[in-house]
C-alpha cells in the first residue's frame, strides 16, 4: 500500500470512527490490520444503541466516503440492523447492536492489531 494510499485509509476510519461518535454510538475502536490481515488495513467497530441509529449511521458514513471519493464495494446486514458491516476494501467498518458486538467480540479476535487514539472533535 502507498503512503498516500494509508494515510486516506487511515483518515477515513478515523473519521467514520468520529462520525458514529458523532452519532450516540458507544465502545468505539479503529484497529490497524496492516500486516496481519490479508483482506483489510483497518477496522472500525462500533455499538449502535437501534437499528435505525445504526443505519442513520451507515447512511451518513456512505455518504461521506462518496464525498471523499472513496467507493463502497460491499455492505451487509442493513434490512435486519444486528450487525451492519461496510467494505471499502483497505476500511471495513462494523456497527453492531450489543448483543451481536459481545457475541462476535472482533476486539479478541484481532488482539494483538494496535488500536488507533482519535478524539471526538465534536
Amino acid at each position: 500500500m502507498t503512503k498516500k494510499r494509508n494515510a486516506q485509509a487511515r483518515g477515513f476510519a478515523l473519521a467514520a470512527a468520529e462520525l458514529a461518535a458523532g452519532r450516540r454510538c458507544s465502545d468505539i475502536v479503529v484497529l490497524d490490520l496492516r500486516g496481519k490481515s490479508p483482506a483489510t488495513d483497518y477496522f472500525v467497530i462500533a455499538t449502535g444503541t437501534s437499528d435505525r441509529q445504526m443505519r442513520t449511521v451507515v447512511d451518513e458514513i456512505c455518504e461521506s466516503a462518496k464525498k471523499s471519493g472513496l467507493q463502497r464495494f460491499g455492505r451487509a446486514g442493513y434490512e435486519q440492523g444486528r450487525w451492519i458491516l461496510l467494505d471499502f476494501i483497505d476500511v471495513v467498518i462494523h456497527i453492531f447492536d450489543s448483543t451481536y458486538r459481545e457475541y462476535y467480540d472482533l476486539e479478541l479476535l484481532w488482539g494483538d492489531a494496535e488500536r488507533l487514539k482519535w478524539e471526538r472533535t465534536a
